[in-house]
């Protein structure tokens, strides 16, 4: 077993490590995000933890570690006796990004359960990480079916595996971690609120700290046996203090002030639910715990939410992560008890060493540490740093409740505009790829899935994971005299089984190739069009796609941003865009058919969508409006299913984007139709006409 890298020479990332010990302290705060670039430690930090929590006493050869002092009565594996149990190190348990729901949750053996009635189960990565670490890394990347079974059984402290009527229920009680890279794209808001705590760790640019994590990193590929040594003492000591505030935590008081500023606060930064309150409540008790207190303090209030608060203000991708600290203290001030006065004791750590030496602020003790520490790096190949010591886990406060970012203003060279800010985004219509596909999970286009409606069976290729019972039964019937059937069981074969075959959505790649031409260039006119764009992209982010975005003008088209699922990317990108110049349409175009063939090779059962949005025209070298439309017959040859937005404007239209559009073989929707409720808008003011009428 190799040697993990201790949890105490990490150094930096204070409100990481606190986040996590916190809920080592006290696994009812519900788990850790951690949102940061690549190479930034995330992975280090999260697997030493498990190195520190306590052993766990199992029943022995359960496979779903039931505590002997309180077996769990649904066990599979059980019943269990009163017998004396074993004890174990607590578990780590890594969830791929490709893991199948199966692996995930266990499967039946679907085989035995119809012919034997026998309830046959493997359990799954669930099982493996009760009472101990559940780590996704990358959790963002993870399909949405599998994040809901995950984060369904962290909250409710079980899993439920069904399978056609046959039904298997254990516990899993399990802390739960996810690490992410924002630039790969954003979790849903309903998901975000399912982790109790979220930290924010970026990397820092300061020398000092840098050649620490690299002396330390070295030291350890060097020898990390004896290096694990050198921090054993300190390891030792905070594995102790984790105990004792685990001790501690059940005579800790939560008065009516703190639990009257914990709802003030919530309140006052309008956060959806009573999940956070409760979050908030159970943290601060952590933390008074954790600094050896048994009366939660305004400061622990604060600290709670900074932790807890920051992702659940977080409503759609274009909203920055944050909270505004200056709104927080103030809320906190006005609620403040009339028995916690100025001089009284709010640090949840009192003194610069805190309690047993550690340091402030309630983190574990840094041993030879520098005064400006650095987290050591997630890999050998990629040394990481930290941001500075008192930087807070809310990141930049959250200014606006716009769902859209500011303009940045670009500097406007000849003939060229700066860029404006974009109109209001709005609800559009459903755009989606003709045909059947088998892309990856998302809710736009058509396509075989392994969750929707069932439309008919095949013999498994694989393993079988989800039963067409009524074909499998059809299957098995004409052989039952053969095979000798004399009760009222089915007797079923391997090759009886069926597997359902199922159709839902899937999501695609939208490649968005946006018109920055001159012609686009009225002030009122850009603004529309980019209202339009980062309404296309939130429909994008909603229906799980892959988005990319070219722009033309001048003399050339530029990749502003490369096939990402991180659509906020591609938001920002839009709002710096200027605009003038003349109208390269063919190499917008040809632009796309290259980002597009490399995709094909990369992800090849991801289908395109190409959004051209322009007014049609073509201008700026040898006829230009030829050389347009033999491009877009290369998309119309390559079966590419594309939409033309129609930004003309004005009494006399020239129905260039139409033309664009046939070209294409797609179809073209004009800005105004481009809106989800202009049908029904019509629909109601034809129906009020002819009431008035009546």
């Amino acid at each position: 077993m190799s040697t993990r890298y201790p949890f105490t020479a990490v150094v930096g990332m204070d409100d990481l490590r606190l986040a996590l010990l916190l809920n080592a302290v006290s696994p009812a705060v519900g788990g850790v995000l951690v949102r940061g670039e690549k190479g930034t430690a995330k992975s280090t930090a999260v697997r030493a933890l498990a190195d520190l929590l306590p052993e766990v006493a199992v029943v022995p050869g359960c496979r779903f570690s039931c505590d002997p002092a309180a077996p769990d009565q649904n066990c599979p594996d059980g019943p269990h006796g009163s017998g004396p149990g074993a004890a174990r190190a607590a578990r780590m348990v890594e969830l791929p990004v490709g893991a199948s729901e199966d692996r995930l949750v266990g499967a039946l053996d679907i085989e035995r359960a119809l012919g034997e009635g026998v309830k046959s189960f493997e359990p799954g990565l669930l099982a493996d990480a009760h009472r101990g670490i559940l780590y996704v890394d990358e959790v963002n990347l993870l399909h949405d079916h599998l994040i809901d079974l995950l984060l369904d059984a962290a909250a409710m402290g079980s899993s439920y595996v069904e399978r056609e009527g046959v039904s298997v229920r254990h516990a899993a009680r399990f802390l739960l971690v996810g690490t992410m890279n924002p630039e790969e794209g954003e979790l849903r808001p309903q998901l975000l609120d399912r982790f109790g705590l979220t930290v924010e760790v970026s990397a820092s640019r300061e020398p000092g700290q840098r050649v620490e994590v690299v002396r330390r990193r070295l030291a350890y590929d060097d020898d990390p046996a004896a290096f694990a040594a050198r921090w054993a003492d300190e390891e030792s000591a905070l594995r102790e203090r984790i105990a004792a505030a685990r001790e501690l935590l059940p005579s800790v008081m939560l008065g009516d002030a703190a639990l009257l500023q914990i709802a003030a606060t919530c309140a006052a930064f309008e956060v959806d639910g009573m999940r956070a309150d409760i979050v908030m409540a159970r943290t601060a008790a952590a933390l008074a715990a954790w600094a050896g207190r048994t009366e939660v303090s305004s400061e622990d209030v604060r600290q709670a939410a900074l932790l807890a608060l920051p992702h659940r203000r977080r409503r759609n991708p274009f909203d920055a992560p944050g909270l505004d600290e200056d709104k927080l203290d103030e809320t906190l001030e006005q609620f403040r008890g009339e028995d916690e006065g100025a001089d009284g004791d709010d640090d949840p750590d009192p003194g610069p060493e805190g309690p047993d030496g550690g340091g402030g602020g309630g983190v574990p003790p840094q041993g030879d540490a520098p005064e400006s520490p650095a987290e050591s790096p997630e890999s050998p190949e990629s040394p990481a740093d930290s941001g500075p010591p008192d930087s807070g886990p809310a990141g930049p406060p959250d200014t606006s409740e716009a769902p859209r970012p500011p303009a940045s203003p670009a500097p406007a060279g000849a003939g060229e505009r700066g860029a404006v800010q974009a109109a209001e985004p709005f609800r559009t219509k459903m755009l989606s790829v003709p045909g059947l596909g088998e892309g990856a999970a998302g809710r736009r286009s058509r396509a075989r899935t392994d969750h929707g409606r069932t439309t008919g069976s095949r013999r498994p290729q694989g393993a079988l994971t989800k039963l067409h019972l009524a074909a499998t039964v059809q299957a098995a019937a004409p052989h039952q005299r053969a095979r000798g059937r004399s009760g009222p069981g089915l007797v079923v074969r391997r090759d009886d089984l069926r597997q359902a075959t199922r159709e839902g959505r899937e999501g695609n790649l939208v490649l968005f190739v946006v018109d920055a031409s001159g012609s686009m260039a009225a002030r009122q006119r850009m603004s529309a069009v980019k209202g339009a764009v980062l309404s296309l992209l939130l429909d994008a982010y909603q229906r799980r796609d892959k988005v990319g975005l070219i722009t033309f003008r001048g003399k050339d088209a530029d990749l502003a941003l490369p096939p990402t699922s991180s659509v906020d990317a591609a938001a920002a990108r839009l709002a710096s865009l200027p605009t003038g110049g003349r109208t390269p349409l063919a190499a917008g175009l040809l632009k796309a058919h290259d980002v597009l063939r490399v995709e094909r090779l990369r992800d090849p059962s991801r289908r395109p969508l190409l959004v051209v949005v322009t007014d049609g025209r073509a201008t700026g070298g040898p006829e230009p409006v030829a050389l347009a439309g033999r491009a877009a017959r290369l998309h119309a040859g390559d079966g590419t299913a594309s939409v033309v937005v129609d930004c003309e404007s004005g009494m006399v239209r020239l129905g260039l984007a139409g033309e664009l559009a046939r070209e294409l073989g797609g179809s073209a929707v004009t800005l105004d139709a481009l809106r989800a409720d202009s049908i029904a808008t019509l629909v109601k003011d034809a129906t009020g006409t002819s009431r008035r009428a009546a």
